[in-house]
């Protein structure tokens, strides 16, 4: 058991030092989190802590409601707002909140990412859709995170950034990357014309490959 929550904790720690070197935050912003070996239980990043300077036993250990069942760090403010989406969605197994740029000014015009492309379809499920404001770290933030998340895999959080859920860090990060990637398509495609969005039929086509057909299996 310790074994398996030192193994999620570094990937933790891997995963944040890749959102840094992908340019999704800047400086301590964003945090990241995965349930460990039990369901009611999820590790996330420090509250204010370098990504580069991280190490496993600075990853926090919290229950469902947020409450940190560890004293070796003050965990991320924005604790709250992975909580519920854990208590929400069973099937998510790890959380990423970036700050990208493409993704924040579409979250700072409270305008959501259409989807698109067919890569967004298949790791989103549909398009991005801005959650209400609320403050940071605020359980009214949480709740309209989770209601706008649906059943998706991304959210906007208005005049904020942008959240990817996954069932591992590797899905999470690879929604975060996406996302990007789609959200600057989406800005320049509105210059050269009008995006024109998949249909409900196509998105769901393309999402039931991606989780039931697409890779080795």
């Amino acid at each position: 058991m310790e074994m398996l929550l030192l193994k999620v904790k570094q990937m933790v720690v891997e995963y944040g030092e890749k959102i840094v070197k992908e340019g999704l935050v800047v400086a301590t912003w964003g945090n990241l989190s995965a349930r460990n070996c039990k369901d009611d239980v999820f590790v996330i990043t420090p509250s204010g802590m370098n990504y580069t300077m991280l190490e496993p036993d600075d990853i926090v250990e919290v229950d469902l409601e947020g409450r940190p069942l560890t004293l070796n760090r003050k965990p991320s403010v924005e604790t709250p707002l992975h909580a519920a989406i854990y208590r929400a969605r069973p099937d998510v197994r790890a959380i990423i909140h970036t700050h990208s740029t493409n993704a924040s000014a579409c979250a700072a015009a409270r305008v959501e990412i259409p989807c698109i492309m067919e890569d967004m379809a298949a790791m989103v499920g549909g398009p991005v859709k801005v959650a209400k404001y609320a403050p940071s770290g605020s359980q009214e933030l949480a709740k309209n995170a989770v209601e706008a998340l649906g059943d998706r895999n991304a959210v906007l959080l208005a005049n904020h950034g942008v959240v990817a859920v996954g069932r591992d860090l590797a899905e999470a990060f690879k929604v975060c990357l996406v996302v990007e990637k789609s959200a600057e398509i989406f800005l320049k495609s509105k210059i050269a014309g009008n995006p024109v969005p998949l249909t409900e039929g196509e998105v769901k086509f393309i999402r039931d490959f991606y989780l039931n057909s697409y890779g080795q299996r």
